[in-house]
Formats: C-alpha cells, structure tokens, sequence
C-alpha cells in the first residue's frame, strides 16, 4: 500500500512540476536561440559591410594653363572649362543618363549629348531630353602669379 500510495504521489509531482519545468526549458531554448543570433549577426554584420565597402578615388588635380582661349571655354576629356564673367567654372562631360561625353556647341550656346540629345546650359542646367540630372560641377582653383595675373586654373576631379 505503501507503494502504491507512494507511486501515485510521485505521479502527481511529475504531472504538478513537467509543464513548469517544460517552460522553464523552452524559454532557456529562446533564450539561447536569441543569443546565438546576436553572436552570430555581430561577427557576420562587419563581414558583409567590409565586402560592400568601396575605397572613394582620391581626387585627380588637372591644370589648364591661362589665358583660356578667345572662345571663352577649354574642353578636355573628362570637363568643360568656362571662363565666366564673375569666376570661371567648370562642369563634368558625362551625361547623367547614359554617362556619354556630352559636348559644348559654341554657335548655340549649349552642352548637348551626342547619344540621345540631351541639351544642358554651360552652367550644366537640364534644359531637354531624356536626362533628368545637372551635369556635375567641378572645383575650380586660381592659381596667380606674383603680380597678381592667373597662372593657371586647377580643376579637381
């Protein structure tokens, strides 16, 4: 009798403690589940932001020597330099729709696209077509000699 009494008092316990002990177990589960998701995002995430990371190009000087010529605007492969009455500025030869090196026509007075005809004002404005972006403008250096008169521009890419 003993036994049996003692067998059916230990049933109980086990019936009255597994569904405690059943969610200590589980939440000890997520909890270790959430852990190792930390430890794991925080070795992968430097991993994927070092393979999308990209060294910026160091920024290319280009000099022009002065005076521009009488036409007013220096064009070379990668801008189009114009002295304008205030100070000279330049802007980048790559179209902002399809990246084309556009060119500047001096008897319309515009910058256009040969590829799809976009046209730009000399400051770089959109003026029609397909591009929807001002072309890039570009830092435009002074360089003087001692007497005060422009040596030469300096144009940072």
């Amino acid at each position: 009798m003993y036994n049996r009494l003692s067998m059916i008092y230990t049933m109980r316990n086990k019936e009255a403690e597994s569904p405690v002990k059943q969610e200590r177990r589980r939440f000890l589960a997520r909890c270790l589940k959430w852990a190792g998701g930390i430890v794991v995002f925080s070795l992968v995430y430097p991993l994927f932001r070092f393979l999308g990371y990209t060294i910026k190009p160091k920024p290319r000087y280009i000099s022009v020597p002065a005076p521009l010529p009488l036409s007013g605007y220096h064009a070379e492969r990668d801008f189009i330099l114009f002295g304008g009455p205030k100070a000279p500025f330049a802007v980048s030869r790559t179209c902002t729709h399809l990246g084309c090196r556009v060119s500047y026509l001096e008897d319309r007075q515009i910058i256009e696209c040969p590829c799809h005809q976009s046209r730009f004002t000399p400051q770089g404005n959109v003026l029609n077509g397909p591009a929807k972006q001002n072309l890039r403008s570009l830092a435009v250096e002074i360089h003087r000699n001692d007497d005060g008169s422009i040596k030469n521009y300096v144009i940072t890419l």
